[in-house]
Order: C-alpha cells, then sequence, then structure tokens
C-alpha cells in the first residue's frame, strides 16, 4: 500500500517525466531508467534499476524518489512464461 507521500512523489515525478524529460530521454537513453527526485527536479539515469536508485540516494539519502523505465510503460515486468 503506498502512502499519500509515495503517492505525491509518483504522480509529480510523472508529471516531471512527461513534460520535461520525456522527448530528450526517449531519444538519448531508452530502454535505462531514470530515478525522479520531484522536489528539486533532479534525475539520475542508469543502466540498470539499481544504478538509477543508487546515485538518488547518494544525492538525496533522505527523500522519496520515482522510477520510470525510459520509453516503457513499467519500470519492471513481473511475469510467468508457460511453455
Amino acid at each position: 500500500m503506498l502512502t499519500d507521500e509515495s503517492r505525491r512523489t509518483a504522480i509529480a515525478s510523472r508529471q516531471l517525466y512527461d513534460v520535461r524529460l520525456r522527448e530528450q530521454l526517449e531519444q538519448s537513453d531508452n530502454g535505462k531508467f531514470v530515478c525522479i527526485e520531484p522536489q528539486s527536479g533532479d534525475y539520475f539515469v542508469g543502466d540498470t534499476l539499481d544504478d538509477a536508485v543508487n546515485a538518488a540516494i547518494d544525492a538525496y539519502p533522505d527523500r522519496l524518489t520515482h522510477t520510470l523505465r525510459i520509453g516503457h510503460s513499467a519500470a519492471l515486468h513481473i511475469g510467468v512464461m508457460f511453455q
């Protein structure tokens, strides 16, 4: 269950991505991960989710962030494949 603060962070981060970052990042870093700190507007791109998140934590250890996969509707896909 998301807290209200987590929900606000996710919404604000998604808005920043849609308005300021989407066009640029989808051309230069499609498929990578971006972790956004919405209070500052700073963002951190990484080849992996861990790379992006750890860079954000290093810069803002006491703030909530939200991570997206650039050019995708979800950061991660969790599923089962049947054969």
